[in-house]
């Protein structure tokens, strides 16, 4: 690795990508090819993303979950803007010149509104959007120049506001197109592409910034001064000017004075700090920029933001510097809120940025522990990471733990130059430096691969005696122990792959509180590195093979851990070194059971095992024994409390590991011998989560868990409580047992449930998460089952329903179980739903499903595109119509889903906000002739006693029918009735309307001839305002 460059002295800061925003572009399906993010806002609470398609997606920044999504049918959304002082308001604009003002209602837990509208700019390219930081206006720029402002009436605004409609107001026209817009203090600064405009609103005054004139796109922006001394000052004026210059205005438009940034520009640009890739700085990047501005924002402390479609530069006005300047690729437009910036690229791709000081951009990897990318920042920036101030965020400790976990073998380099950081930083008289001058005098250590500390005591020092310690030899025996603690794994034991894995190696001492050390017992830290035990791994280890003594006996256990963690970018190549083979650990295991069934076996396997000959004794046969044999839930023999623990370890994790599994097709056969012979060592807990994860088809061994924990508590007060067959005062008495535990809980759930069904099962919520799903599917029916899951998703609060039951969903594969289980279950026969060729029968979606909210929540679940397409078939194979039409939308099977409408001959279904409603003349006239072609089929068919219900299709009218008839009246409420009888008539549909149809023409054509006559007078009146406000300015 070459030697990192450092950037000069006046670079403090750096921008930085520690987030991947990509998996979020997924899920909302926006990095397909012909969906993509077109505009973006940030603030306190959102991230507002703008699509193609005219959604508009609020995605809530704590957790980056998706929260609403606002859909206009009036274009693309081009532009959007979040209210800076209430986030329930946010407005956007669309390609068709619409401008929406919503209401999201979140505090009153209501649907959003649009509170107003605005055509104001129809037929224009709307170019920027502005709030009113004070009230509830946005101001609004187009391409042709002018500059509109429309109010949100609220609730919130007072009695009867939110039923006024405020009219829209022209506020100028200026000479171009408008490129950004800025609001502060009762002024809006307007910037064109041939100067910037101030405009006093309240005042009606207008004035010029500047006396010249500009060609091109340069942005403008007002700067708070809000910090120090300057509090209480009025807001600066920056306007962007050809040639990397911005001029600085005072709040009433005086020019106060041009920053030239042409040769300050003169530097390399500094590195994006990403994950994605090691940062590069080449130092004789140096050549000056005349750069056009098309923007220019307030970011974080007193900074000035403005990019290009190449890089991002970043100013500090008060002083007139670059604050640094970075390339990155393909930007389109960028949003920022304090020191974060949201970048939009121009493949609709989304970066999430931090401005940063050096020194906390450091913290951060280290955090993430991201090794080398810290490493080269430290290296990058030594003049900022050595000040005393870096050592708030960085302590001398965790710049050496940083040294720690280079390589030594491909990053020589980097550690030299880290090592050179490291010895600017301490001085001479520190604690630190006397602490690592004694440790080189007396003691030299490396690191191995694992990331174990090996410690080598020179000879002649004081630690000489013990050089093959793993651990600091100052400690003692015991001390040793407290060193480590074993951590019970709460994910799925993965036989493949072990992932934080304790493994454990059992030695034994004949007497306690020995004064030697028990040098033999432990393995030799040199025999780890020797080349044959990295190639077999089989070392040579001392029998445990002797019986254990009647008298005190003490387990003396060294606990490893070995983790393998996917190692960094840089280092990706390389093959880490195992510490420990598992294979090894089995035979190691295996060595030790002989000793423990010797001693705490059954008495029937002791003599078994006394006739045989220990040459011929090389492992268990757990197999062997019988499933029926009964459950030992206390030990024959009493054992001191610290042997039973380390034999508990021990015996949990021999199951664990299934060291019986080399016993052909007799896994499950030796796990369950194994449980009944030795429960009375088992971790209940452990031994709970193994058979849930690992031996869900086995149920012999969950029902012998089963048998062992009801025979444990069979003795206590709660089973006669629950034999009495009071089924509250069970439930009442074991809330009473807190605090809970599964395995104390199962046993008593069992009970309650052989005793009363049903009822019992579906008061088992109250006990989540300390039972679990998985826990009651073992033990009940599954249409009991689905008792319990329903109760369990409706305890939750409605808002949280949806992502508690993905919670529950471990493995993926549940979804689709447990959907095809709500199916079958308390649902109407496939023959009201379905015909004999398998169609929609005609309003079969009106039956009542028993699991219905589940089922709405289950197909709602957040999937990937396969899983979506299985759970539409299943949901069209068992006549869940409803479900169906909604996966339907979510696929864009749009077709399918009009097909099936006309088939259930119900109109409701094609309206908002639930309903599939056409969005193109094409899909009007393909369901106009679909709705043609099923008619005689529906009309054919007797449909009677849906739901319990009598249906007729037998009315005068179409009232609810799909009709081409009640399409056209639809059609004709939207796009008027001329347009719609023209649609008609393009189908080929010739039609005899109903008297009522004609009504509904007559009086649409009534409606639309008031409308025109009422947006001509409101042109003529805009005309006239416009004229009045253009003879002030």
């Amino acid at each position: 690795m070459p030697l990192i460059p450092v950037v000069p002295e006046n670079h403090s800061h750096v921008l930085a990508e520690f987030d991947c925003l990509d998996p979020l572009l997924s899920a909302l399906r926006l990095d397909s090819g012909r969906l993509k993010c077109t505009c973006l806002a940030v603030s306190r609470k959102w991230l507002a993303l703008g699509t193609s398609a005219g959604g508009l997606h609020l995605i809530q920044r704590d957790g980056w979950k998706q929260r609403l999504i606002l859909t206009h049918k009036e274009g693309s959304i081009t532009h959007v803007a979040c209210c800076p002082h209430d986030e329930d308001f946010i407005a956007a604009a669309t390609s068709q010149g619409l401008v929406v003002v919503w209401e999201l209602q979140l505090e009153r837990r209501g649907r959003p509104e649009r509170v107003s509208v605005s055509w104001e700019h129809r037929g224009q390219a709307i170019t920027a959007l502005c709030w009113d930081t004070g009230t509830f206006r946005v101001f609004v720029g187009d391409s042709g120049g002018k500059v509109s402002c429309l109010r949100a009436g609220s609730s919130k605004l007072g009695k009867g506001s939110a039923f006024v409609i405020f009219p829209i107001q022209t506020v100028t026209t200026v000479d171009s197109k408008v490129v950004q817009l800025g609001y502060q203090d009762g002024r809006l600064l307007v910037s064109s592409l041939s100067r910037c405009y101030l405009c006093d609103t309240d005042r009606s005054k207008f004035w010029r910034v500047g006396n010249k004139e500009r060609d091109g796109e340069y942005g403008a922006c007002f700067f708070p001064q809000n910090k120090g001394l300057l509090v209480g000052q009025p807001p600066l004026l920056f306007c962007a000017r050809p040639g990397s210059r911005i001029w600085e205005a005072s709040f009433n438009g005086e020019v106060l004075s041009t920053h030239q940034f042409k040769q300050l520009l003169a530097c390399p640009p500094l590195p994006l700090i990403t994950y994605r890739n090691e940062p590069h700085y080449n130092v004789e990047q140096k050549s000056s920029q005349s750069v056009a501005f098309p923007k220019l924002l307030y970011l974080g402390d007193q900074n000035l933001l403005t990019w290009t479609d190449s890089a991002i530069y970043i100013f500090t006005p008060h002083n007139g510097q670059v604050l640094l300047w970075t390339e990155v690729k393909d930007l389109f437009d960028i949003a920022v809120y304090r020191n974060e910036l949201f970048c939009l690229h121009g493949s609709g791709h989304l970066s999430h940025l931090s401005l940063l000081s050096a020194e906390r951009c450091v913290e951060r990897l280290l955090r993430r522990e991201l090794w080398l990318l810290a490493a080269a920042l430290c290296c990058m920036f030594q003049h900022t990471i050595t000040t005393s101030k870096a050592r708030k965020s960085i302590p001398i400790d965790r710049l050496e733990h940083l040294r720690s976990q280079l390589s030594s073998t491909t990053h020589l380099d980097l550690i030299g130059q880290l090592d050179e950081v490291i010895a600017k930083l301490e001085p001479l008289d520190s604690a630190s430096s006397s602490r690592r001058s004694s440790i080189s005098s007396h003691e030299s250590f490396n690191v191995l691969d694992c990331g174990i500390y090996r410690v080598i005591s020179r000879r002649g020092s004081q630690s000489d005696d013990d050089t093959s310690s793993i651990i600091t030899q100052s400690l003692s025996e015991e001390e040793r122990l407290k060193e480590f603690g074993f951590v019970q794994e709460e994910d799925q034991v993965d036989h493949a792959v072990f992932n934080s894995v304790f493994f454990f190696f059992s030695v034994s001492s004949f007497v306690k509180k020995t004064t030697e050390k028990i040098n033999t017992l432990q393995m030799n830290s040199e025999l780890w590195q020797r080349p044959e035990f990295r190639e077999s791994g089989q070392p040579e280890m001392p029998a445990t093979t002797a019986p254990f003594s009647e008298e005190k006996q003490n387990c003396s256990m060294v606990f490893i851990r070995y983790k393998y963690s996917p190692l960094n970018t840089s280092s990706q190549t390389q093959d880490p070194l195992l510490l420990l083979d598992p294979v090894c650990l089995e035979e190691v295991l295996l060595e030790w059971l002989p000793v423990l069934e010797r001693i705490l076996g059954p008495a029937e396997l002791k003599e078994k095992k006394d006739n045989q000959s220990d040459s011929t004794e090389k492992e268990p046969e757990l197999s062997n024994g019988s499933a029926a044999e009964p459950v030992r839930v206390v030990s024959p023999k009493p054992v001191p409390a610290d042997l039973l623990a380390d034999l508990t370890q021990l015996a949990t994790l021999y199951t664990e590991l299934s060291c019986f599994r080399n016993q052909p097709n007799e896994k499950a056969s030796g796990c369950t011998t194994f449980l009944r012979r030795y429960f009375f060592l088992l971790d209940q807990e452990r031994i709970r989560r193994m058979c849930l994860l690992c031996y869900q088809e086995q149920p012999q061994v969950q029902s012998s868990f089963t048998e062992a924990t009801l025979e444990l508590t069979q003795s206590t007060k709660m089973v006669e409580i629950i034999e009495r067959g009071d089924l509250l005062r069970s439930l009442r008495s074991l809330r009473e047992l807190q605090p809970w535990s599964a395995p104390l809980l199962l046993p008593h759930l069992h009970r309650l449930y052989e005793k009363h069904g049903e009822a019992a099962v579906r008061s088992f919520s109250q006990f989540h998460p300390t039972i679990t799903p998985a826990d009651v599917m073992t033990m009940a029916q599954q249409s009991h089952f689905l008792a319990y899951l329903d109760n369990l998703v409706q305890s939750q609060v409605e808002d949280h329903r949806l992502s508690f039951l993905q919670s529950l969903l471990e493995p993926e594969s549940l979804r689709q179980d447990w959907l095809e289980l709500a199916l079958t279950h308390d649902a109407p026969q496939h023959c009201d739903t379905l015909t004999p060729d398998g169609q929609p029968r005609w309003h079969s979606h009106c039956f009542s499903w028993g699991y219905g909210r589940l089922l709405s929540l289950l197909i709602r679940l957040p999937a990937d595109l396969s899983s979506k397409q299985k759970m539409a078939e299943t949901c069209h194979s068992h006549g869940y119509w409803m479900g169906y039409l909604y996966l339907c939308h979510e696929l864009q099977c749009r077709i399918e889903a009009f097909s099936t409408i006309c088939q259930l001959g119900d109109v409701t279904l094609l309206e908002e906000p639930d309903g599939v409603e056409p969005k193109s003349w094409d899909e009007w006239k393909l369901l106009i002739k679909l709705s043609q072609q099923y008619s005689s089929v529906v009309e054919s068919e007797q449909v009677t006693e849906v739901n319990g219900s009598s249906w007729s299709n037998g009315s005068a009218d179409c009232g609810g029918k799909v009709s081409p008839e009640s399409l056209t009246l639809m059609l004709a409420r939207t796009v008027g009735p001329d347009r719609a009888l023209a649609v008609l008539e393009e189908c080929g549909v010739q039609l005899d309307f109903s008297p009522h149809s004609k009504l509904v023409f007559d009086l649409l054509r009534v409606t639309e001839k008031r409308q025109r006559w009422v947006a001509m007078i409101q042109t003529m009146l805009e005309r006239c305002d416009r004229f009045l406000w253009s003879q002030h300015a």
